[in-house]
């Protein structure tokens, strides 16, 4: 199945059906976190909402569960409905270009039960390539009520990882940087190196050169190494930049996908769990 639509098609659906459908602008810079609402409130697509990483997708960061914990359910389900979304919407995310949130949101979306969400195709900037319309109006919002339906079994906690890991019962992969998860360098963490066992799937390579997603032959050939019945769990520095891989591996097919929340980020706040450092 494909969680991908094009800037075409979105425009084709806007004209047809545009009281079913919702777009959410999810922009945002690490090292700025106000730099997406204020490209948001300059410019965005006509009727988008904007949701926030920091403020809307994670919860509160505290010793433990990573620098970005996933929401409070309740909240975020919240959240979702006052913005116009319930089971029946169609809901379209965008980045800047194709980034790490929008994959959040499509993955928080989904672990909540919602089968109908999409991530643009080359988000704001090929919108505006092709040269549809942006606007700064706010609009209106139509409150909905929206009823999760969690699917428990899409995460692990850390403690689940290292007994998968032990056990040799899951394939852990590491969504950040080849020099971050080999431990040359770590901008963000008091540690750095990954967690023992984990394989390096850099989460930008499920991107062409030219930033448009691959192909589903070109992913099949990026993830030939994994079977399909293994058990996969996706983790990077704290459950962000996992959810690109996660949205591809489901695209091909894959169904026994998990995603570790906490992250690198989580691991190494526990002061007796191992980090792996591979020679280069």
């Amino acid at each position: 199945m494909s969680y991908i639509m094009s800037v075409n098609e979105l425009r084709e659906k806007l004209d047809k059906d545009s009281q079913n459908t919702v777009i959410v602008d999810v922009r945002f810079v690490l090292t700025d976190p106000d730099a997406g609402r204020k490209m948001y409130l300059k410019n965005h697509l006509p009727s988008a909402v904007y949701l926030d990483l920091n403020r809307d997708l994670s919860g509160k960061v505290a010793k433990h569960g990573g620098s970005h914990p996933l929401p409070d359910i309740a909240m975020f389900a919240a959240k979702t409905g006052n913005i116009g979304i319930d089971h029946e919407t169609t809901v379209v995310i965008y980045d800047q270009e194709n980034d790490m949130f929008a994959s959040r949101l499509w993955w928080l979306l989904h672990y909540m039960g919602h089968d109908n969400v999409f991530v643009l195709e080359g988000g704001y900037n090929k919108w505006v390539e092709k040269g549809f319309e942006v606007t700064d109006k706010i609009p209106p919002l139509v409150k909905k009520e929206f009823k999760p339906k969690i699917r428990e079994e899409q995460t692990v906690t850390m403690e689940q990882v290292k007994q998968k890991m032990d056990d040799s019962a899951a394939i852990l992969i590491d969504s950040r940087a080849r020099d971050r998860y080999l431990g040359i360098k770590e901008p963000l963490y008091s540690k750095a190196g990954h967690i023992p066992g984990a394989k390096n799937f850099f989460w930008q390579d499920v991107f062409n050169e030219d930033g448009t997603w691959k192909t589903i032959n070109q992913l099949q050939e990026h993830f030939s190494s994994l079977e399909k019945d293994e058990e996969i769990i996706v983790s990077c520095g704290s459950g962000v930049s996992a959810c690109p891989n996660i949205l591809a591996l489901k695209s091909l097919g894959y169904k026994n996908i998990k995603l570790y929340p906490g992250s690198f980020s989580d691991w190494i706040s526990y002061d007796e769990n191992d980090i792996e450092l591979d020679e280069y």
